[in-house]
């Protein structure tokens, strides 16, 4: 069990977070909002691809995986405005190390929902910068591929090597983060941009891992803050807390997990985490 804890679909665990992130999340103005333009970029990594493991196993083509929360998200913005096209680079199995590397899901034979050459980020800057004033929103969530890179520097169940090695990885992945951040702000100055930040699936762990995704989500907020971008928190309500047994049937409704040993979301899952980046958008204001 714990050498799942905080794996696909979730994100890079921490115990703290340093004084000078959180001094810079404070100290940052509130983002500003724009409405959709003609273009919403959504990028990342499996969640945003839409990523069920059934689907996957059963060879379906990128337009079956159509539930996710981008999906979702792009059929409220085309109720705020009907011409707004999407375009997702998502890639499965993405971190933010690899965003900057030939996607790993295509080059083992996969297909994309929207094909590029070269890197994840390559592919996003270029967008943008031929399309300079036209997309937002961008939404972005990477984080569950780096905690997966963070445990394989631990033994199999080595709690302890999680504490200890935990603040560096955290520290160094909120850095990469906030590189991405800045790229994709230097070339959509006024877009919205949207983390979408992770939730929990460790049944059975809560007592211990929920504490490092509070943490985490906390880090990703500030690196979010550093280029006045939103973030959505799912932990809230994939995780509620003071209850285990009800953050419990929170997880196996919102995951595949208990009924597919799938940490993807399910379609209800991925409907409530639309919902939550839509919250964060501010766009409800515009209606």
């Amino acid at each position: 069990m714990i050498r799942h804890l905080l794996r696909t679909g979730a994100a890079l665990a921490a115990l703290a977070l340093t004084l000078a992130a959180v001094t810079a999340a404070a100290a940052s103005p509130p983002p500003r909002l724009t409405p959709p333009k003609a273009y919403y970029l959504a990028l990342g990594d499996s969640i945003a691809y839409g990523f069920q493991t059934s689907k996957a196993l059963a060879g379906l083509p990128p337009d079956a995986f159509n539930t996710g929360y981008a999906d979702v998200f792009a059929a409220r913005l085309r109720q705020l405005r009907p011409p707004i096209a999407t375009v997702n680079y998502s890639c499965p199995g993405e971190s933010t190390t690899s965003f900057r590397q030939p996607c790993i899901w295509k080059a083992s034979g996969h297909a994309l929902h929207n094909d590029y050459p070269g890197s994840q980020l390559d592919a996003a800057l270029a967008f943008l910068a031929a399309h300079r004033g036209t997309v937002s929103p961008i939404t972005l969530s990477l984080n569950g591929n780096d905690a997966n890179d963070f445990l394989q520097t631990c033994p199999p169940g080595d709690l302890a090597c999680i504490q200890a090695s935990a603040p560096a990885a955290i520290a160094a992945y909120q850095t990469r983060l906030t590189s991405i951040l800045r790229l994709l702000r230097a070339l959509a100055p006024d877009a919205e941009i949207i983390v979408v930040g992770a939730y929990d699936p460790n049944l059975g762990a809560f007592a211990f891992a929920d504490p490092l995704f509070t943490q985490l989500n906390q880090a990703q907020r500030a690196a979010a803050a550093t280029v006045r971008a939103r973030f959505a928190d799912p932990f809230p309500v994939f995780n509620p807390q003071g209850d285990p047994g009800a953050e419990t049937t929170a997880i196996c409704t919102l995951t595949l997990l208990c009924s597919q040993a799938d940490g993807h979301p399910s379609d209800t899952g991925y409907r409530a985490l639309a919902s939550i980046v839509w919250a964060a958008s501010g766009y409800a204001s515009l209606r």
